[in-house]
């Protein structure tokens, strides 16, 4: 049971990382935040899910709806922004990694 244990705790730790194994940290700012699930969630939607746009945008919608989604086909990628300040892009990179913030 201890086994399983750390090898769950282990992938909790390495799905918190970022590409350069570097945990992404928000430092208590909701619009970053929003911004950042809107293009990852958007990503695993359209290219992972393979959902239409109109269900991914009605997908990541949150309340209040602070975050604006366009979305890349050709190049799979996904920009979420919310006023002036806040920005992400989420691309997808392959099937067994699906989508990750850049």
């Amino acid at each position: 049971m201890r086994t399983l244990l750390s090898i769950l705790a282990v992938g909790i730790l390495a799905g918190c990382a970022n590409e350069n194994g570097d945990p992404r940290t928000y430092d208590n700012n909701d619009l970053e935040l929003a911004v950042g699930n809107s293009a990852r969630m958007g990503c695993s939607c359209m290219f992972v899910m393979e959902m239409d746009e109109a269900y991914c945008r009605a997908w990541v919608k949150a309340s209040p709806d602070v975050a604006k989604v366009s979305f890349d086909r050709v190049n799979k990628r996904v920009e979420s922004s919310a006023f002036i300040s806040w920005a992400a892009t989420a691309r997808f990179v392959d099937e067994k990694r699906g989508c990750i913030l850049e």
